[in-house]
């Protein structure tokens, strides 16, 4: 099985530092969810994987979160994409959960949901943020930084975890992926 797992906000739609509170702020990205439908078409499964800790500062409720899933799935389906499945942590950081990346206990979860050892099929994880990289790697993932929502602070911060592949959005990343026979782009830089 080929599994790609996506952090969303700033990867697949627009995001914000006072948080995404309501499915109107819901937003996506520039051929993010044309990219998603790309890597349906190639027969990815695609999953994301995100923190929303603004469920557990009461900053908005379980059900609004529902809302904006449904309308970023409702969107995806009006360009031929599909998201399996949503894991995300509605925690805040003072509660110290195991599912609050970096940790890695959403992507143990989609290994475990999904019958997949994510070090031996070359699972690869995208994000904006250190801590998505970082969940990731730790659990044997090809960290893919893009240079959307956070991406380009988090690149000039530093401290990326060793083979990252850096790109500047989700359509470039889901190119180099599915280019076979042609020489897809270079990334932007890869650390070692």
């Amino acid at each position: 099985m080929k599994l790609i797992i996506l952090d969303r906000d700033g990867v697949i739609n627009q995001d914000s530092d006072s948080f995404i509170k309501t499915p109107e702020e819901w937003i996506p990205l520039p051929g993010s969810l044309e990219a998603i439908a790309r890597l349906n078409q190639a027969g990815y499964r695609v999953v994301v994987s995100t923190n929303q800790s603004g469920v557990g500062r009461g900053l908005f409720a379980m059900a609004t979160l529902n809302a904006i899933h449904q309308k970023m799935h409702t969107s995806a389906q009006q360009v031929g994409a599909d998201i399996d499945a949503v894991f995300f942590c509605p925690h805040t950081q003072d509660d110290n959960c195991d599912c609050r990346k970096p940790k890695s206990g959403m992507l143990l979860e989609i290994a475990k949901r999904f019958d997949i050892n994510l070090r031996h099929e070359n699972v690869v994880v995208v994000g904006d943020s250190l801590r998505d990289l970082q969940a990731g790697f730790v659990v044997g993932c090809a960290p893919y930084l893009v240079l959307t929502g956070k991406g380009q602070d988090t690149m000039s911060k530093g401290g990326l975890p060793p083979g990252t592949k850096v790109y500047a959005d989700l359509a470039e990343v889901v190119e180099v992926l599915l280019s076979t026979d042609r020489t897809p782009p270079a990334p932007i830089e890869t650390l070692s």
